[in-house]
């Protein structure tokens, strides 16, 4: 095994779990709220600076949608479409 620090600034973990019955992620849009995020950084020049990816189930669901913001520890919770652009300003411009 081989340790390396993570090639990224920040990473953005984005909870995109489906479930057939209950409240999930998926559910309340997170697979749009991910490609959202990805799309600004592929177009804004921020890939190997910026890592978006979605998650399985980070076991907070009934408080989705949920991001996990990495090195900074952030919990993003109750995420809406319309959070994106304050997501972007906050979290993506580096």
């Amino acid at each position: 095994m081989e340790q390396q620090k993570i090639p990224y600034q920040r990473v953005i973990h984005v909870c995109t779990n489906f479930r057939e019955e209950g409240a999930c992620c998926s559910k309340r849009g997170s697979e749009h709220v991910l490609e959202k995020l990805k799309h600004y950084v592929k177009e804004h020049g921020l890939k190997g600076k910026i890592r978006v990816t979605k998650s399985g189930c980070l076991d907070l669901c009934q408080q989705g949608i949920n991001i996990f913001i990495q090195p900074d520890g952030i919990w993003l919770k109750g995420v809406r479409e319309e959070d994106v652009g304050q997501i972007i300003e906050q979290y993506l411009k580096i």
